[in-house]
């Protein structure tokens, strides 16, 4: 009994470590956006600029409704969340562009030809809804919603950072590492068959009261009571 019990112990808490670890539940009530008020079925840490995306894609309508949130690198300074519909990178960037203005939030949006070529103007997309807020951390949020391509199932997306605006200009980024690395990938649906299609599953289940960490918990402790049910038949 003694021999195989250790072993089963050992298992038992690797399996419990990886149900419980950090990176497999991540308490999304840490990324709560100001107020509260607003829900969105995603949300997710970006990889770079210490930014966050909350979203909810609607399949029915064709939209998606985000919440971009970063701090700007200077006081002064501005945050843009972009689609890009035919690149990956910068170039050709569909981007909602928040900074101050006076004293308030405004959000324009920019239609980024070429890196040398930023120009504010209507995107090749509708949008919508368009807010943005300042944070008692530094950071600022832009809220908005857009109207994707019905068959879309997937978006190259863009964020970024920026020190300051001149006459309305937005002043250009630095070019470090994070910058240079802030695009990647959307999922909005994920296949789950040849011919069909779902919506993507949350990154991080959103819920402002913390249930979602719950969930996760209550998840963990029955896949433990299965685990302990079947050592102690084995035993």
């Amino acid at each position: 009994m003694g021999s195989l019990f250790c072993p089963s112990l050992i298992v038992f808490f690797s399996l419990w470590l990886t149900l419980i670890s950090p990176s497999h539940s991540i308490d999304c009530s840490s990324l709560k956006l100001p107020g509260g008020i607003r829900h969105y079925s995603n949300c997710t840490e970006l990889p770079t600029l210490n930014s966050t995306l909350h979203f909810t894609y609607n399949a029915t309508n064709s939209s998606l409704f985000i919440a971009f949130s970063a701090a700007p690198s200077n006081a002064d300074g501005w945050i843009a969340w972009a689609v890009n519909p035919t690149a990956t990178g910068m170039a050709g960037s569909q981007a909602l562009l928040a900074f101050k203005n006076k004293g308030s939030m405004v959000v324009k949006t920019y239609n980024i030809s070429s890196y040398r070529s930023i120009v504010e103007g209507k995107l090749s997309f509708d949008v919508w809804d368009l807010e943005a807020e300042a944070t008692n951390d530094g950071k600022m949020v832009i809220y908005g919603s857009l109207k994707v391509g019905g068959s879309v199932e997937k978006l190259n997306q863009v964020w970024q950072v920026g020190p300051g605006v001149s006459d309305g200009h937005p002043m250009k980024h630095e070019f470090g590492k994070a910058n240079l690395g802030s695009w990647g990938e959307l999922k909005l649906v994920e296949k789950v068959s040849s011919g069909s299609s779902s919506p993507a599953p949350s990154p991080v289940p959103h819920n402002d009261s913390g249930d979602g960490s719950r969930a996760m918990e209550i998840y963990a402790g029955f896949w433990i009571l299965a685990l302990v049910s079947w050592l102690v038949s084995v035993l």
